[in-house]
């Protein structure tokens, strides 16, 4: 099978497969250019309340496939940025299943979720002090956020690998599972997620990175969604809510 991004939707989550075994599911050009494409149509599927992103097997992604760097270094970078942009933008919560390698580019992807769980035994990188690439700053930005200014220079100054405890601890990863547990535990989080309000959460991830001129914009969603409503009345009547505002309108 060519390197692409294979996807699926099950029970209100998609599921977006980085798929290049070959390569350690290395992200082509055509894979970085056919991701925000694949994101915006997600976006727009009123079945899709949450997306995880992975890799084929037991890799995560082990970056950009280097060979696409040789002629336009550049257009690659360019490439991948427009990608983590878009997956960092989709409006409904995502989180990155990770196992084994999840270095460069895979662990740009990684960042740009709202999550990320990972297996014991992964392994995390940045990696473009061995390549003497600039690593952009929308990116470098993401990563200070979740790690902090000291652990971000420690990972980008050297390219080292670190492994998922320490990913835990500095904040790259949220929960780290034993091996072979993590599919079930993706699995019964994103049940959590569908579960739960999708105004509540959009607005929480707009706030959460950083957005500061919506706030008259949700507080009328609120209003006319009867979310709210719904909530209070089924804690009551102790019964599941029946949330009906969608990103998707």
């Amino acid at each position: 099978m060519e390197p692409q991004l294979l996807h699926s939707v099950a029970d209100g989550v998609a599921t977006v497969v980085i798929h290049h075994p070959a390569k350690r599911n290395a992200m082509t050009a055509g894979m970085w250019r056919a991701l925000p494409s694949l994101l915006d149509e997600l976006t727009d599927d009123t079945a899709v309340n949450a997306l995880v992103l992975t890799g084929q097997g037991d890799t995560f992604c082990a970056g950009a496939d280097i060979s696409t760097l040789v002629d336009s270094p550049d257009e690659a970078q360019a490439l991948a940025t427009r990608a983590e942009e878009s997956l960092a933008a989709f409006p409904k919560p995502t989180l990155a299943a990770v196992r084994g390698y999840c270095v460069g580019g895979g662990s740009q992807l990684a960042a740009a979720c709202d999550l990320r769980f990972a297996e014991a035994g992964s392994l995390f990188g940045v990696t473009p002090a061995k390549l003497g690439i600039v690593y952009p700053a929308s990116a470098t930005r993401r990563l200070v956020s979740l790690v902090g200014p000291a652990t971000a220079k420690y990972l980008l100054f050297s390219g080292e690998l670190i492994d998922a405890e320490r990913a835990l601890r500095t904040g790259f990863v949220d929960e780290v599972l034993p091996e072979g547990q993590l599919d079930k535990r993706v699995a019964e989080f994103t049940r959590v997620l569908t579960a739960r309000s999708q105004l509540t959460q959009a607005a929480a991830k707009e706030f959460a990175n950083g957005r500061e001129d919506r706030d008259v914009y949700w507080a009328q969603q609120a209003r006319g969604s009867g979310d709210t409503a719904e909530g209070v009345a089924a804690f009551l009547e102790r019964r599941r809510p029946r949330f009906t505002w969608t990103t998707s309108g």
